[in-house]
C-alpha cells in the first residue's frame, strides 16, 4: 500500500466517472492527497446516482467506465480505497440472483414463512444479503478481492457492518482473503469503544462530533436550552424524544422484523428492548459476551434478554436494533430536538453539550493507541450538514444572548407570514437556525431541505402520509423570508457576524483534522467553503 497520508472522498455517478476522476489526480496530488476514496463502483441499478443499490457485485460498473477505466485510474498516481456494500443489494429484474426465486432464497435473507426479507433500514428495494454464508461471500466479494490482489485497490470501506449477522466474523474472513486495510462505517455512540476488529478504524463520525463539540461554548448551554424550551414549548430532554421515536419505529416500520424475531423466540417486550438499547447493537457471538454487551443490555433494562435464546434470535435481534436506532434517532429525533443543530449529526448526542479539551485529548490518545489510521471527517455524504454550516450554528453557543434577542424579534417580525398555524413554533426555530447556517440560499435549495426536514420529523407530515398543504405553507413562509425587508434588515447584519465566527471555528476544526492522530479525509469540494 502506498503511504497513506490523506483521502479524498468522491461520490461517483453519471457526472463523475473514472476518466473524470483521472483528470483531477494532479490537482488532488498537489492538495496533499495520497488516496482516492471512491463511492461504490460495482454494477448498480440503472440510473443510480450513488452506487449503494448494487445489482451485480461481480462486475465493475460500465456506466462509471468499467473495470478497464478503474484499472487506468489506479495507475494515475493515487491509491484507491473503495466503498463496498456487503449488507444488501438492489432488488428487481436487473439483479439476476433476485429474479431467480431459487437463487433469491440462497443469496438473500428471506423469511421462508412469510416471504418478507430483511431490508436495508426501511427501504423495500434494498434486500439484505446472507453474506455470512461462505458461498454468498465469495459471490459478492470475488471481484473486489481480485482487484485488491492485483493492486488496483489499496483498501476497503465497509458500508453498514452493523446489518450483518456476524460483523466480526465477516471482517476476519475479509482479512483472511487478503484485505489488509479496511475501514468500517460503524456509528459509535459517545463513549462507546470500537471493538477489537481487524480494521484500521472507523470512517470518522466520532471525530466529527468530538471536534465540533470542542467548539461549542459551555456558557451557552443554559441560555440556549431555556430559549429552545421557551420557543417550542417542550422541555423534554433529547433522550426522551429519542426513546419515543425509536419505540414508534419498532412498533410500526419494523413490525415485520419484530414479528419474525417473536416467532423464533419470545422473551416479551421486544419493541421496548429494541428502543431502549443505548447503542446501535451488541456483538454477542456464539454465546460469548463482551463487558460492553452486558452493559448495553442492562442499560436497556433487559440483562437477561438472550438467556436461553437460540443463536438465530440473538443474531437477528442484533441486526434489527441498528435500523430501529438509526431511523428513530438520526432520521426522526434529530429533527424534533432543535436546541442547537450543530449537535445533531451522525453519531452525535444532541443531549450532550459540547466536549471539553480534556475529553478531546483523551479521544485522540485512544485513537493514537488503538486505531492510528482511523479516518477523520467533518463532512460526508450522510452528514446532516456540511462542516462549515455546522460550525456556524455551533458559533451561536458563544453569542447566546445576542442570538436569543434576535430570534425573539424575528418571531415577532414574521408572525404575519404564518398561515393557518404553519409553520409552528418548532418549525420556525428550525428555519431560523438553518438560514444562519447556510446563508445565502436559494428558494429551491431551501424548499428541498424543508420538505425533507418536515417529513423526517414526522410531526405534521411524513414520508408515508404526506400533508402537502402544510408543507407548502411552511415553504411559503421560508421563501418569503428571503425578500422580507423588516426581517432581512435585522437578519443580515447578524448573520455576517455569525459567518465570521463560524469560519474561524471551521478553520480550527480543519487544522485539528490535519494534525491529530488519524487520517484526514476531505469530502469532495470541502477544501473550499461549503454551506450545505
Amino acid at each position: 500500500m502506498a503511504e497513506l497520508r490523506a483521502t479524498y472522498r468522491l461520490q461517483l455517478g453519471p457526472g463523475l466517472r473514472f476518466d473524470d476522476v483521472r483528470e483531477l489526480v494532479p490537482y488532488l496530488r498537489d492538495l496533499g492527497i495520497s488516496h482516492l476514496y471512491l463511492s461504490p463502483s460495482l454494477t448498480a441499478r440503472s440510473g443510480s446516482t450513488h452506487g449503494y443499490d448494487v445489482v451485480d457485485p461481480t462486475r465493475v460498473s460500465e456506466s462509471l467506465g468499467g473495470e478497464q477505466g478503474l484499472r487506468e485510474l489506479a495507475g494515475a498516481g493515487l491509491g484507491i480505497i473503495l466503498d463496498i456494500v456487503p449488507n444488501h443489494m438492489g432488488t428487481g429484474d436487473e439483479n439476476r440472483w433476485w429474479a431467480d426465486e431459487q437463487e433469491r432464497v440462497r443469496v438473500f435473507d428471506v423469511d421462508p414463512e412469510t416471504g418478507h426479507y430483511r431490508r436495508f433500514f426501511d427501504i423495500d428495494d434494498l434486500a439484505g444479503v446472507r453474506v455470512e454464508d461462505p458461498e454468498v461471500f465469495e459471490l459478492t466479494h470475488g471481484k473486489v478481492l481480485e482487484l485488491l490482489g492485483d493492486g488496483v485497490l489499496d483498501g476497503l470501506r465497509i458500508d453498514h457492518p452493523d446489518g450483518l449477522a456476524d460483523p466480526a466474523g465477516y471482517l476476519e474472513r475479509l482479512r483472511d482473503a487478503g484485505a489488509e486495510h479496511v475501514w468500517v462505517e460503524k456509528i459509535l455512540h459517545p463513549h462507546e469503544a470500537l471493538r477489537d476488529w481487524p480494521v484500521e478504524g472507523t470512517v470518522g463520525y466520532e471525530f466529527l462530533n468530538e471536534v465540533q463539540g470542542l467548539f461549542v461554548d459551555p456558557a451557552g448551554e443554559v441560555p440556549l436550552t431555556e430559549l429552545y424550551e421557551e420557543l417550542v414549548g417542550d422541555a423534554r430532554p433529547f433522550q426522551e424524544l429519542a426513546l419515543e421515536a425509536q419505540l414508534d419505529q419498532a412498533t410500526t416500520v419494523f413490525a415485520h422484523e419484530v414479528e419474525r424475531l417473536r416467532r423464533i423466540h419470545d422473551p416479551g417486550g421486544l419493541e421496548d428492548a429494541l428502543a431502549q438499547l443505548p447503542i446501535y447493537r451488541t456483538y454477542v457471538r456464539d454465546g460469548v459476551f463482551d463487558d460492553a454487551d452486558h452493559e448495553a443490555l442492562a442499560a436497556a433494562g433487559r440483562p437477561d434478554l438472550f438467556d436461553g435464546a437460540p443463536q438465530e434470535f440473538v443474531s437477528r435481534f442484533q441486526q434489527t436494533s441498528p435500523p430501529v436506532t438509526a431511523k428513530g434517532v438520526e432520521d426522526t429525533a434529530f429533527y424534533r430536538y432543535l436546541r442547537l443543530l450543530a449537535l445533531n449529526d451522525v453519531g452525535g448526542d444532541p443531549g450532550r453539550w459540547g466536549v471539553s479539551v480534556q475529553e478531546f485529548h483523551e479521544a485522540n490518545e485512544v485513537r493514537a493507541r488503538r486505531f492510528p489510521r482511523g479516518l477523520l471527517v467533518t463532512q460526508t455524504h450522510d452528514t446532516k450538514r456540511s462542516g462549515d454550516a455546522r460550525a456556524r450554528v455551533g458559533a451561536l453557543s458563544a453569542m447566546a444572548d445576542a442570538w436569543a434577542e434576535h430570534v425573539r424579534r424575528w418571531y415577532e417580525l414574521t408572525l404575519q407570514l404564518v398561515a393557518d398555524g404553519a409553520p409552528d413554533h418548532h418549525e420556525r426555530y428550525l428555519i431560523f437556525q438553518t438560514l444562519v447556517a447556510v446563508w445565502p440560499i436559494t428558494t429551491e435549495r431551501l424548499d428541498g431541505y424543508i420538505e425533507k426536514a418536515l417529513r423526517e420529523a414526522k410531526r405534521n407530515t411524513n414520508w408515508v402520509d404526506q400533508d402537502h398543504e402544510w408543507e407548502e405553507r411552511v415553504k411559503a413562509f421560508a421563501g418569503a423570508l428571503l425578500t422580507h425587508e423588516p426581517f432581512l434588515a435585522e437578519f443580515e447584519p447578524f448573520v455576517e457576524l455569525v459567518a465570521v465566527a463560524g469560519e474561524r471555528a471551521a478553520l480550527g476544526q480543519l487544522l485539528l483534522k490535519l494534525t491529530v492522530p488519524g487520517i484526514p479525509d476531505v469530502y469532495q469540494g470541502d477544501e473550499l467553503i461549503d454551506l450545505s
